[in-house]
């Protein structure tokens, strides 16, 4: 028990050092640029990264802090982690479906949901929510309207803007399929209002 104990720190450290390595590189910053953020000599985060030297747990909270992201994330075993997402069906208002593509509380703020949105010649009552919305047509024609403006967006088309300006989104001459990227404004706007999810695909 006691070995696996010391093989499971070990597997830890190496992901932490790669991660710490992977995060200095992608912004772009030398060990020095990393050393004057962090007040970590520049030798030393260069043993940390190589494995030459213990990641003690004041040298990673600092290190977690001047790369802007925490302990946890640096040290999150990435094997637990189900990184499969299994889409299931919620039925809405006037025949509208979804199909959410993030988990509940996504850390990012964003939610990503496929949806399929029937046609309809009536104008529904138009939503205004602070944020911007973002949608790709996968199949059919969405009917945008925004204020007094109306656009056809086609299959291969997008769309994004400003979610203060009165908006609606239906299928023309046919129902829509969309996918769609939500802020926190926008998913409680479009999202919440569909019911509990379903058992069909």
């Amino acid at each position: 028990m006691k070995q696996e104990t010391v093989v499971s720190e070990t597997r830890i450290e190496d992901v932490a050092r790669r991660r710490l390595r992977s995060l200095r590189l992608a912004r772009g910053w030398t060990l020095d640029d990393l050393a004057r953020r962090s007040h970590i000599g520049a030798s030393t985060i260069s043993r940390i990264e190589t494995g030459h030297r213990r990641l003690a747990i004041d040298n990673l909270a600092e290190l977690a802090k001047a790369l802007e992201t925490t302990v946890d994330d640096i040290l999150g075993d990435d094997n637990e982690e189900d990184v499969v997402i299994r889409p299931t069906r919620r039925s809405g208002w006037n025949g509208a479906v979804q199909w959410p593509l993030t988990r509940l509380h996504d850390p990012s703020g964003r939610t990503v949901a496929k949806m399929r949105i029937p046609a309809s010649k009536k104008r529904s009552d138009p939503q205004v929510h602070p944020g911007r919305d973002w949608f790709y047509v996968l199949q059919g024609t969405a009917r945008l309207v925004l204020g007094e403006r109306e656009y056809l967006v086609e299959a291969g088309q997008a769309a994004e803007f400003n979610t203060m300006t009165p908006h609606w989104i239906a299928g023309f001459g046919g129902p829509v399929e969309v996918l769609t990227i939500f802020d926190r404004h926008g998913e409680q706007a479009h999202l919440r209002p569909f019911g509990p999810t379903d058992t069909k695909t």
